[in-house]
């Protein structure tokens, strides 16, 4: 393989605002080395098939063949509005795309589009308001006729997504696609029978859009990037149609749910689909593979690569250092074709899928790395090592220069402070005028000072974990913040103009029924303070990796493994001492925050959030017998963050 033509693939579904950054990191990587590489979106390039007059006139002739007996709400409703589905879709797309900004005129007056099921939500956010008219008149108000527009066209999208998801595949998403097929996955069993099985519509799409990028591009090694499990029956979907087109591509399966779940591998009917997978940052063993396929390099001495024949080898060399990756390229990725969606009003919420944002990294791994959930013993996050200020101005400058476009998403586990201010002065006193956002860690590093001049170089939001709002549980995690520095420096933030977003936590191991209610009062009082104006609750998830997994006797729970694991080894069940149970909570926490967030219900006492709930109702007699209270009053003061931010 001495003329090496590359082509880095973005399997379905990812995000369609922008680019996943991985084909651009490794693209750009490679043509620094002197490759022809190329890279293509198959996750865009799919749902822009489907979203089309073609493709729902197909979705169309699929639903026909439904007995009624099968058809839901949402199907119905599409198969009686087809014909006005069919004469606006293109439209709406491109005012998406932000090719055609007056359409939302029409958009925005609730007289263009059919309207499914999913515009239901809009008359639950007109129960909360007491403005007569159009629901979303308080959201927007008289000016807000673009994001008004582009709210209702995300929900008109939702509606299709729910039909093809309903009446088609079941496994579809427009992020998270398939899954629950790949989490966790002990055995291949699952994924090989749905890869084996035949192919419904959206597989025939994705199969002709992979033949279609062979075609353009002419690669001889294919790479693969299944960064969650939501890519991974997708990647194996593109890799199987390759194989069956022209065996002699080399195909290479890599990415964070490789980095994650692939440690442990021991399945041979994976190289019946990839012939290569690859660990950790993938340059390295990438060069050690291209290395081997041009025949300077033996298999023997590849690095951090399974391989049909050798199964696991690594060679033990060095991963390539930050500042000689290269600077990422969006070079062949059709950038004016991605969509701006508006799931959801929330200023801050919208950024992870409204306006295209190029991505740049400030170290690789976690500076802290000590958080007991965490996959802190993984390459990815326990190797920490920062790119120099000057070598990220190159790549600011180059990237704004190649996309025409000044919005920046970094993407570190936790951009650590020093770094970003010597970045944030640098962009000050350069007078580059980029808006960036990014991940960190709500250290008391980032006082008054500091926030006001990431505000002055740009900085338009910060996310950061404050997990379970419990210094015994905080404490307990090694996160090494409290809930007092957590409100002063979120405060900062907010006060330079910095929206905030704070990543939640509930059911880590030994939280109590009362330790639940009071972290929602913290998280209640700091959005009411200011502090912070997005969140969201993720369920605790004990992973392999994390010290809860290694050591999980630390953490008063037991283990309950899978006994045979040939394929995906990452979540672990467990079960906690306490015997709370965390799923009465769920419902409630999702709908407090979501309140929270659009400003509503700040002044209700957190227990309501918890009493419309059918399984709290169902389980309330049984848990009260095990805890007395399911529901306790919140034991933290009116006043705590109040207090803790004068």
């Amino acid at each position: 393989m001495s003329d090496t033509r590359i082509l880095s693939v973005i399997p379905p579904m990812t995000q369609l605002n922008t680019p996943y950054p991985s084909t651009a990191y490794i693209t750009g990587f490679l043509r620094s080395r002197g490759f022809n590489a190329s890279q293509v979106d198959l996750s865009l390039a799919l749902a822009l098939k489907l979203l089309s007059v073609t493709g729902l006139d197909a979705i169309h002739e699929r639903l026909r063949c439904l007995p009624n007996s099968q058809h839901t709400s949402a199907t119905a409703f599409f198969s009686a509005n087809v014909a006005t589905y069919s004469t606006t879709i293109c439209a709406v797309i491109r005012f998406l795309q932000g090719r055609d900004p007056t359409l939302a005129h029409r958009i925005a007056s609730r007289r263009y589009l059919p309207e499914g099921p999913r515009f239901a939500t809009l008359e639950q956010y007109a129960s909360t308001q007491q403005d007569e008219g159009d629901p979303l008149h308080w959201a927007f108000g008289a000016l807000g006729t673009q994001d008004h527009a582009k709210h209702i066209a995300t929900l008109y999208l939702n509606d299709i997504a729910d039909v093809i998801r309903e009446g088609i595949d079941p496994r579809f998403e427009f992020v998270r696609y398939a899954e629950s097929l790949a989490a966790s996955a002990p055995t291949f069993d699952q994924l090989d029978a749905a890869l084996k099985s035949p192919p419904n519509l959206v597989d025939e799409l994705l199969n002709t859009l992979a033949l279609e990028a062979l075609i353009k591009h002419e690669p001889n090694l294919l790479l693969v990037t299944a960064p969650f499990p939501g890519n991974v029956y997708g990647a194996f979907r593109i890799a199987q149609a390759v194989k069956r087109t022209n065996p002699s591509i080399v195909t290479v399966l890599g990415g964070g749910y490789c980095n994650t779940e692939l440690r442990a591998m021991n399945e041979p009917r994976v190289f019946d689909y990839f012939d290569f997978v690859t660990l950790d940052a993938g340059e390295r063993p990438l060069l050690a593979l291209i290395e081997h396929l041009q025949g300077k390099r033996s298999i023997e001495t590849l690095v951090r690569t399974y391989t049909r024949t050798h199964h696991y080898v690594d060679s033990k060399e060095p991963d390539i250092g930050a500042s000689e990756c290269g600077t990422p390229t969006y070079a062949g990725l059709p950038l004016t074709d991605y969509l701006s969606l508006l799931d959801m009003l929330n200023p801050m919420h919208r950024l992870w899928s409204d306006g295209r944002w190029n991505k740049i990294t400030v170290a690789q791994g976690c500076y802290w790395k000590k958080c007991s959930f965490c996959d802190v013993t993984l390459d990815y996050i326990s190797r920490y090592e920062t790119a120099t200020t000057a070598t990220l101005i190159h790549r600011i400058e180059s990237l704004v220069l190649e996309t025409g476009q000044t919005g920046f998403h970094i993407v570190d586990e936790a951009a650590p402070p020093k770094a970003l201010k010597s970045l944030a002065t640098a962009l000050v006193q350069r007078e580059m005028n980029i808006s960036w956002w990014g991940n960190i860690r709500f250290e008391k590093s980032f006082d008054d000072e500091l926030c006001q001049l990431m505000a002055d170089s740009g900085c338009i939001a910060v996310t950061g974990g404050l997990e379970v709002a419990s210094d015994r549980l905080l404490k307990l995690m090694k996160k090494g913040v409290s809930v007092e520095q957590v409100a002063r420096v979120t405060r900062a933030f907010s006060d330079a103009g910095i929206l905030v977003h704070a990543y939640l936590m509930y059911g880590f191991p030994t939280q109590t029924a009362q330790e639940t209610i009071d972290a929602l009062e913290y998280v209640r009082q700091l959005f009411a303070a200011g502090c912070i104006q997005s969140g969201f609750f993720h369920r605790f998830t004990c992973t392999v990796h994390s010290p809860v997994g290694k050591n999980p006797e630390q953490y008063g729970v037991t283990l309950s493994a899978p006994s045979h694991v040939t394929f995906a080894n990452n979540d672990i069940g467990f079960v906690d001492s306490t015997g709370v149970n965390h799923d009465v909570y769920a419902a409630g926490l999702k709908k407090a925050l979501f309140n929270y967030m659009h400003g509503i219900g700040l002044e209700i006492d957190v227990t309501q959030w918890f009493q419309d709930n059918e399984l709290a109702r169902n389980t309330k007699k049984r848990a009260r017998r095990q805890q007395n209270d399911t529901f306790p009053r919140t034991s933290v003061p009116p006043d705590f963050i109040e207090k803790a931010l004068a």
